[in-house]
């Protein structure tokens, strides 16, 4: 029996990562955070003194990386070499730290291998920025999330206030187009919409509305 793989792509503040983890938990499968691994990744080249645009020196931390993934009452936590790192991913030095590296082919091999493996084993919900178009080409439920620059920046700022963020709304959002230019402009599985995905406009629509048009979407599509 083939599984379901759910993808959904979008920039940063788009409401994805929220989305993804909501339609798997109804649908009662699993939800893999890809952005997290990346963020493991680029956390381990912060931990090692690397500049995660160092793509030569990042590729080489690679053959000894150990990254798995463990699910404990429902929450993935990222195990990065043996230690939880799930709290450690979340800063905004590794969110840049996270994009810097996923420019680099080499890294996203080695990830999407990972990524692969696990659809291949259950059914999953998957959300980043190339799982339609290159990470699961052949995923039967596609979407894309987009939303205004401004409601995606103040998303994350609303969430960064939360951690007692001392950064201004004006700095969040130069910082969220300057990781879409460099999510967009990347030569290897830029971010962009699949041909066949189905595009949701997040601007107006709350968490829970987003959820439900995906949701409608894939029983309609099931067979």
């Amino acid at each position: 029996m083939e599984h379901i793989a759910i993808a959904i792509d979008g920039p940063a503040g788009s409401g994805k990562s929220t989305a993804a983890r909501e339609v798997a938990r109804k649908l009662g499968i699993t939800y893999l955070d890809t952005g997290a691994m990346y963020r493991s990744v680029a956390l381990k080249a912060l931990k090692n003194g690397i500049d995660p645009r160092d793509s030569a020196s990042v590729t080489a931390l690679l053959p000894d990386t150990d990254l798995r993934i463990r699910i404990e009452d429902g929450v993935q936590h990222f195990i990065l070499d043996g230690e939880d790192v799930t709290g450690q991913i979340r800063t905004p030095e590794v969110s840049r730290g996270a994009s810097d590296v996923g420019v680099n082919p080499a890294v996203r091999l080695f990830l999407v291998a990972m990524q692969r493996e696990i659809a291949k084993g259950q059914d999953v919900v998957m959300d980043g920025r190339d799982i339609g178009t290159y990470v699961l080409p052949d995923a039967p439920f596609k979407f894309f999330l987009t939303a205004d620059s401004k409601t995606r920046a103040l998303r994350r700022y609303n969430e960064l206030l939360e951690k007692g963020t001392d950064k201004t709304f004006e700095a969040v959002h130069e910082e969220l187009l300057a990781r879409d230019a460099n999510d967009s402009g990347r030569e290897f599985a830029p971010l962009r919409a699949a041909d066949d995905a189905v595009l949701i406009d997040t601007t107006d629509l709350t968490a829970g509305e987003t959820v439900e048009l995906i949701l409608n979407t894939v029983q309609a599509g099931k067979k």
